[in-house]
């Protein structure tokens, strides 16, 4: 199977099948479909995986395994996010657990189930249960801003925002903690963060949706009210 990206960060993913090749996509993935392409929708592999991976990694119920039934087909895939896409090579040495909802497609051979972090990591911004992804092949993600890979060697120490992770490596080291002292998490607008020792593979994102989140949500607000600001419930 070919594949190229195209247009990040206004990212599509373009597939290039083969006869008989195939790849699986999240609901709602699809851009354009061109050649014979048989569709199968379905739950994913196990009613209690399906309703794991859906319920609790913030991914659809269904996906869609697209297969082409002569050489030459392609499909056009791409995720919600206004940013990046990559491709993550899996294997039995390289498996990745993959922030909630950045999910757009992976190959036959990887496996996708959800991995609990326990309430002391849970990591990916509040999130407690993430995308796991193992076995052999690629899984393709999509993440608001730039996507960047940083390789930490064995000790070193890496400290990272919990809402600019996207992937980790699933056998690294790391912890999720506090931004500095209580003056520093409270004043420094970081919260918590992710210190991850090495050896591990890190994506991370160059932008926070939720800091979007909250800009559109003042913008909204001064919308709204004309001219005026509000300040501290006065109206000025």
């Amino acid at each position: 199977m070919e594949y190229q990206i195209l247009k990040n960060p206004m990212s599509l993913l373009e597939v290039n099948l083969k006869k008989d090749e195939s790849i699986t996509a999240e609901a709602g993935a699809l851009v354009f479909m061109q050649g014979d392409i048989q569709i199968d929708t379905k739950t994913r592999s196990g009613i209690l995986k399906t309703l794991k991976v859906s319920i609790l990694g913030n991914e659809s119920f269904f996906v869609n395994k697209y297969t082409a039934k002569h050489d030459g087909c392609i499909l056009g895939l791409t995720g919600p996010p206004v940013g990046d896409i990559i491709d993550i090579p899996i294997n039995s040495n390289a498996g990745f657990i993959v922030q909630s909802g950045s999910y757009i497609a992976s190959t036959p051979d990887v496996d996708i189930d959800t991995k609990w972090q326990g309430f002391t990591k849970g990591i990916f911004g509040s999130e407690l249960f993430m995308l796991k992804a193992t076995g052999d092949g690629t899984v393709f993600c999509n993440a608001y801003g730039g996507i960047i890979k940083k390789q930490i060697l064995s000790g070193e120490t890496f400290v990272l925002d919990n809402y600019h992770l996207v992937a980790l490596s699933i056998n690294s080291d790391y912890e999720v903690t506090k931004f500095g002292g209580l003056k520093n998490t409270i004043l420094g607008g970081e919260g918590l963060v992710t210190k991850i020792t090495g050896p591990a593979t890190v994506y991370l994102q160059t932008k926070n949706l939720k800091e979007l989140i909250d800009l559109l949500g003042v913008k909204h607000n001064q919308e709204t009210q004309g001219n005026n600001f509000n300040i501290a419930g006065f109206r000025v």
